[in-house]
Order: structure tokens, then sequence, then C-alpha cells
């Protein structure tokens, strides 16, 4: 979302959020990588599982949460809604690995587990309808119609659960800010992060397999732009 007064400025926010989210390790890379086509338009992006009414929610969310207008790329131009898509459709969106069994207490500690027999694709498909009814009943529209400053108000009240949402769906405003940020950050081969556009913003320089020339040089900026684990370059 945009800058507030006393709290930590877009920029700031991203490169924090870079080291906690889950980007790929360091990996050997090809010599030589082909250069890949223009990906399909968001506009005309047929996703794996989300709905089309699902799909407008997120498109409109992530569009929010890392806005076009900041210095750096935003959610859309990084194609995070795509890598969503994707990973909801996929082992994690089924919780395939996970353990689901009972008993769940939403009132749990998050240090305590996944609290919830929903999978996250379940979570998605459970919340964005009962948050697009509240949002129709409290400011008119459903939230992808919604202005720019109203979806903010909308996402701060489902931040603070201020509509009372289920307790299985509790966290649902976490694990989409979660996603996004993961979105934005993951090598492209998950679908977001598109030209390597995030890694370059902050100056992280990917995949690359040998660092060992720049361990002594602090406080240099880093020349080569960044690599995907694929060993395409930026």
């Amino acid at each position: 979302m945009r800058d507030v007064p006393g709290l930590p400025s877009r920029r700031t926010f991203l490169k924090a959020s870079a080291a906690s989210a889950a980007i790929a390790g360091i990996a050997a890379v090809p010599a030589k990588a082909e250069q890949k086509p223009e990906p399909v338009a968001l506009t005309e992006y047929k996703p794996d599982c989300l709905t089309p009414s699902e799909w407008a929610f997120v498109m409109a969310a992530v569009a929010r949460l890392i806005p076009s207008d900041g210095e750096g790329p935003g959610a859309i131009e990084a194609r995070v809604p795509v890598f969503i898509d994707k990973q909801l459709a996929g082992d994690y969106g089924r919780a395939a690995d996970w353990y689901m069994q009972g008993p769940h207490d939403a009132a749990a500690s998050p240090l305590r587990g996944w609290q919830t027999p929903l999978n996250p694709l379940q979570i998605y498909q459970q919340a964005i309808p009962f948050f697009d009814a509240w949002c129709k009943t409290t400011h008119g529209k459903i939230f992808a119609e919604l202005d720019a400053e109203t979806q903010d108000k909308a996402l701060t009240s489902l931040q603070k659960d201020e509509m009372k949402i289920a307790p299985e769906l509790r966290d649902f405003f976490t694990i989409l800010l979660a996603n996004t940020k993961e979105g934005y950050f993951a090598d492209p081969m998950y679908g977001g992060n598109h030209g390597m556009e995030a890694w370059k913003y902050i100056g992280f320089p990917g995949a690359r397999g040998s660092y060992k020339e720049w361990v002594l040089k602090h406080n240099k900026p880093y020349p080569l732009g960044p690599v995907s684990i694929s060993g395409e370059r930026a």
C-alpha cells in the first residue's frame, strides 16, 4: 500500500521483505540461455485455478499492496497475480505436503502451525466472496470495482478483521500479503518477478554460481545484473 507517515518507506518495506521472502537459493548458471518471448498480457491470461471473480480480486489486491506508482515495479508489472494463481493450482494451494490433521484452534499462536482445516486455495475461495460481499455492503461495490483509496481502506479493515471473518479464514490477509511478497521476489520460473525487475530494483544478484571475487569488497555496488535459475540474465 502507499507510504504512510511514521511507517517505513515502500523501498525499505520491499528490501526488508526480500530478506524473508521465499527466493531461490544459489545454483549453477548455464553458459547460455535463450531469449524468452514476452508472456501473454495479464488481461488475456487464463488462470489455472482462479475463477474470474477471484482473479479480479487478486489483480486489484496485489496492485494496492505493491502499487505501480512507486520508484520500482509494482506487483502488476512483476506479474504477481500469475505467481499466486500457479501456486494455488499446485502443491502449495492443496497443502499437499503439510500436516493438516486436527484439532485446529483458531485462537492458537501461529507458532503452533497451520490452525485451519482449509488449505490455501480453499481459504482464497471462501474469503474472497465473503470480503467482496462486505465491500459491497460497506462501500457499495465489490473490491475490484472500488477506487484505489477505498480499496486501501477495505484492505486495512481486512487486516484488522473489522468484518469479523470466520475463524478458519482469519489469516487470509496475512496469507495474501505473504504470497504477494513471494511472487514479487521469487525466481521468474514461478511466474512472478517478471524480467527480474524486483531483483534489479533492490540490487539482488539472483542465482549466480560464484561470488568469491566479491567476498572482501564491502560497501561497493555489485556491477552485474541478476541471473535466474534458468540462466536468464536481466
